[in-house]
């Protein structure tokens, strides 16, 4: 509401409760006249009802002596001296404590003795806190109270129907408490002027709440926002309460069309449906409301429709709220009809978080009072109109998340009001002048992020140049605004967030920057080329933000203020060992990363005083020593990577401690002994141990503990024994990569109950926040580095191992399986028949094992396929054509004898006999036969030529030798090369 609004209600309060209650609102409770004391019966009263509250911050201490009219919170009657006001609020609103730490809010009971109060008509005991107690029923006594707020108090129960008796009552606060009623006792109350009773469970009242309430003439003031309404009754024959101008009905859940009744209210100031699933087009009628000022139908997340065309005739309108609905159409006519009225009164237009199309016109600026300007998130394309510098009222002008792009036009520069504009994730271009703020003296926020990284908005401004404004908010990303440093932040003394991310800022950050002694939000400079060491001088205000990745900064860490909660200092050229005092400095830090830089030493234990800690990422170093035993003291970590350093010893068994760990990423170390318990780590997401010297079987509490488990990684290692069947059970796993140990037996046939490998457990990347950190997944043969898409990938990798056995057939339901690596294993049998199945399959390697038979011929099915690799087995006959098959090399199928068809020499048939043509049987014995000589003369001279010449030389065989030596090596290596890819 308005403050003329309010000021029209008050006026109209007081003038109707009469003298009396004038002077005492007035005087703000003031004490009786001199020659008038305090009765004692009241006085009593209130004695009573100070002995059943309970006040922890002593708020009635001055309830003493015998004029209670002077006591705080009490008024009395000039005339007769009777206590006619009552405002116990609690001074501090909502907030749990006060400026010297006690706690303001009144409590326990309300003493029945206030019904001795005859003449009480003002009652607040808003914003206390009486713990669920029921509202107090004798306060329908009260027969001349106009006035009763009970807002905010934590009352509880139902209603008191007695409250009906009220018939003098003006303004009735029951809001934010919990209670509920059926809304049948407000009937009577004529005179009522204003009622909230908003958060009340009326869900009772939903049939008839409106006839109910249509009852009140008087009604200036209606807030039943989140009452469970549920029903907007569609028609109202006759509109009683004809002098509403403030009617709140939001997050009421109403699913219906906006009811034509509505419309009707002619005085509304003030309408708000947001939150509800109202439907349906807005009605033509909107054109009578030529005296509504405020119209809010936002957050009615099903409003669909066109906008109407005639809001021209609502030239008296000042606020108009569409937001977070499913309105469409074109935005060109709409904001024409607005721009109609000669005088347009708009200040307020939010359209925001809908549907709607076109270019902004350039009747835009004809809206010439508008101060708020919402158009974000919808499908606007084009550029921002050259009028736009009309709007010198604007203050805030928000276009982010829309189509939009082409030049900004310099005119912005005359938005001589403007304090925030947020042109984010659009794509816009050209260049950026001291023009476009020449007049922008009120400015504190500017935002532009850009929507693609490929950078088209270059800043050239003169570095002699001095802004008119002093910013406090500063984010510009994928913006051009180097090569050097923006001088022009030279005199902006008053930035709590500075944001440069991507800007081609090559340079160092000048010693001026740091000497504004800026206490700081947030700084972002990520993704640039910026230099030199930093200092420790930069201070932070509660829950600082600093991230400083992907530069080239050097030197030791900094160490800044202890206020600093998010610290991202990776990918930079850091060195020097991690400060031990790192946790003593910044003891309120949650997120550490400082990965990828050139640290050394050993983790400091001061990392475990950070308490809140919860994601540490410290991979990519050259960080050496044990693990330290700290993890008790930082129970909310979930995110741990200390990957690809040189740390030593084991997992501390105190890691078990870390129930809400979801990563533990320590793969590329040199870390030993067998795997401890993490049991308690339940809701693991990715583990990854690869790449160390783990030993010992493969636990089984993996699978009977870690059922959310998503990634898991041991490969490289030395574990041995069997593939736990427990592992079977991990439902959305559908990473498992256990290579290069010595895993022996066979693969467990339950691998088929893998079913994140057979569904789509995730199917986009909003899931990304499952995924953290990089992963190497071996395909085609290649370490590949997954990131942000790691969700993408469904893969098996038990190669390297000493696997024996059939393949299970079960393997072949496995149908989201995206690469498949057995190869280096035992393994015997057939290729299961219905491999053909495994339709997502793009990597397929079965080389280097004793696989026997054919190739099946539904492996032809395998579209996607991309690489595969059947070599050295026993396989045999012919090879299947069609689709891949047709464009494989030999390579492929190289060490199985048996094979034969494209790409290799065509099959031979009748037993061995090659296929040759007919006639002359005689002619083809003798050739035969004369073939058969030729091959055993030839071999014997051509062994004795060999086997002899080194059994009679002893130097010959001695050659011999080591340049077989040498070929076995170098065979071996070359399968150890492949096995590492």
């Amino acid at each position: 509401m308005g403050h003329s609004t309010a000021s029209f209600l008050l006026l109209s309060l007081l003038l109707l409760s009469g003298t009396s209650y004038l002077d005492t609102v007035t005087l703000g409770f003031c004490s009786a006249d001199a020659n008038v004391g305090c009765m004692d019966i009241e006085r009593k009263a209130l004695l009573k009802l100070r002995e059943g509250l309970a006040d922890p911050s002593d708020r009635l201490s001055s309830w003493v002596g015998v004029d209670c009219c002077k006591w705080r919170g009490i008024g009395c009657n000039k005339t007769t001296g009777r206590v006619d006001s009552l405002n116990l609020r609690n001074p501090y609103g909502d907030v749990s404590e006060s400026d010297d730490g006690t706690l303001p809010a009144l409590g326990g009971e309300i003493n029945p003795s206030l019904i001795v109060l005859k003449d009480l008509v003002y009652l607040d005991l808003s914003m206390n806190n009486f713990g669920g107690l029921e509202l107090p029923s004798f306060i329908g006594s009260l027969e001349k109270i106009t006035y009763l707020n009970l807002s905010g108090a934590s009352f509880g129960g139902v209603i008191p129907a007695n409250l009906g008796n009220l018939s003098k009552l003006l303004h009735l606060d029951l809001s934010n408490n919990a209670v509920e009623s059926d809304l049948r006792w407000l009937s009577s109350l004529s005179y009522l002027q204003f009622l909230n009773l908003g958060g009340a469970n009326l869900t009772k009242a939903a049939p008839y709440w409106l006839p109910t309430v249509n009852m009140l003439p008087s009604l200036l003031e209606l807030h039943l926002p989140g009452c469970g309404l549920s029903i907007l009754p569609p028609t109202l024959p006759h509109i009683n309460f004809t002098s509403l101008l403030v009617l709140d009905l939001s997050a009421n859940g109403f699913n219906s069309t906006l009811s034509p009744w509505l419309f009707n209210l002619t005085e509304l100031v003030n309408l708000d449906l947001s939150r509800n699933n109202l439907n349906g087009e807005l009605p033509e009628t909107l054109g009578s409301l030529t005296h509504l000022k405020n119209l809010d139908l936002s957050e009615n997340s099903d409003i669909g429709g066109q906008l109407p065309r005639n809001l021209g005739m609502l030239c008296n309108l000042q606020s108009l709220k569409l937001s977070i609905n499913k309105v469409t159409g074109e935005i060109t006519e709409f904001i024409d009809s607005l721009s109609i009225c000669t005088n347009s009164s708009l200040e307020r237009l939010d359209l925001g978080f809908n549907r709607l199309t076109g270019n902004l016109p350039n009747s835009l600026g004809l809206l010439k009072k508008l101060r708020y300007l919402k158009l974000w998130s919808n499908s606007f394309q084009g550029s921002i109109p050259e009028s736009i510098g009309n709007l010198t009222f604007l203050e805030e002008f928000y276009l982010a998340r829309n189509k939009m792009g082409g030049v900004i036009p310099e005119s912005f520069g005359q938005l001589s009001s403007l304090v925030a504009v947020d042109l984010s994730e659009t794509t816009w271009e050209g260049v950026i002048t001291e023009a476009h703020f020449l007049k922008l003296r009120s400015l504190k926020e500017v935002v532009i992020q850009q929507a693609s990284q490929n950078i088209s908005l270059v800043f050239n401004i003169s570095s002699n140049w001095i802004p008119p404004f002093k910013l406090r908010y500063l984010i510009l990303e994928s913006c051009q605004l180097g090569p050097k440093f923006p001088a022009w932040l030279r005199n902006q003394t008053e930035l709590v967030t500075v944001v440069l991310n991507n800007a081609k800022i090559a340079d160092t950050i000048p010693d001026w920057f740091w000497q504004l002694d800026l206490l700081l939000d947030e700084i972002n400079v990520a993704y640039n080329q910026l230099g030199g060491k930093l200092p420790n001088s930069l201070r932070f205000s509660y829950r600082g933000n600093a991230d400083l990745s992907t530069n080239l900064f050097e030197g030791p860490l900094p160490l800044w203020s202890s206020n600093i909660t998010t610290l991202y200092l990776r990918d930079n050229l850091f060195s020097g060992p991690i400060p031990s005092n790192i946790g003593d400095v910044m003891p309120s830090l949650l997120e550490l990363d400082i990965s990828r830089n050139g640290l050394s030493g050993s983790i400091p234990l001061s990392l475990g005083n950070l308490s809140l800690l919860t994601t540490m990422v410290l991979s990519n170093n050259y960080l050496s020593g044990e693990i330290p035993h700290f993890w008790n003291s930082i129970p909310n970590l979930y995110l741990l990577d200390m990957s690809n350093n040189s740390l030593s010893g084991t997992i501390p068994r105190s890691m078990d401690s870390l129930g809400s760990l979801l990563f533990l990423i320590l793969s590329s170390n040199n870390l030993s002994g067998e795997l401890p318990s993490l049991r308690n780590c339940t809701g693991m997401k990715s583990l990854d141990l690869g790449e160390n010297k783990f030993f010992g079987n493969i636990p089984a509490w993996i699978g009977e503990s870690m059922p959310s488990l998503l990634i898991l990684r041991l490969s490289s290692n030395s574990f041995t024994g069997s593939i736990p069947s427990q592992l079977c059970g991990l439902s959305n796993l559908h990473i498992l990569d256990l290579s290069q140990n010595n895993l022996s037996g066979h693969i467990p046939s339950c691998v088929g109950n893998l079913s994140g490998l057979k569904t789509s457990v995730f199917s986009d990347k909003d899931t990304s926040y499952l995924y953290q950190g990089k992963l190497k997944v071996v395909a085609r043969r290649r370490v590949q580095d997954y990131g942000s898409t790691l969700y993408l990938v469904n893969s098996l990798d038990l190669s390297n191992n000493n696997l024996s056995g059939e393949m299970p057939r079960e393997l072949t339901s496995l149908i989201k399986l995206w690469t498949l690596n057995l190869s280096m294993n035992h393994l015997t049998g057939v290729i299961p028949s219905r491999i053909g199945s495994m339709v997502g399959i793009e990597s397929l390697d079965l080389s280097i094992n004793q696989l026997s038979g054919s190739i099946p011929q539904s492996m032809v099915s395998l579209t996607f396929l991309s690489y595969l690799n059947l070599s050295y087995n026993k396989l045999s006959g012919k090879i299947p054509t069609g689709n891949q098959f047709n464009t494989l090399v030999p390579s492929v199928y190289e060490g199985n004898a048996g094979l034969c068809g494209f790409p290799l020499p065509d099959c031979q048939v009748n037993g061995g006999t090659p296929q040759g043509p007919s006639g002359g049987g005689e002619d083809t014995g003798f050739k035969m036969w004369g073939f058969i000589i030729s091959m055993v003369i030839g071999f014997v001279m051509g062994f004795w030529g060999v086997c002899g010449s080194l059994v009679i030389s002893k130097p010959w065989r001695k050659t011999y030798f080591h340049f077989t030596d040498k070929m076995i090596v170098a065979c071996i290596r070359k399968y150890q090369g492949a096995q590492e890819i």
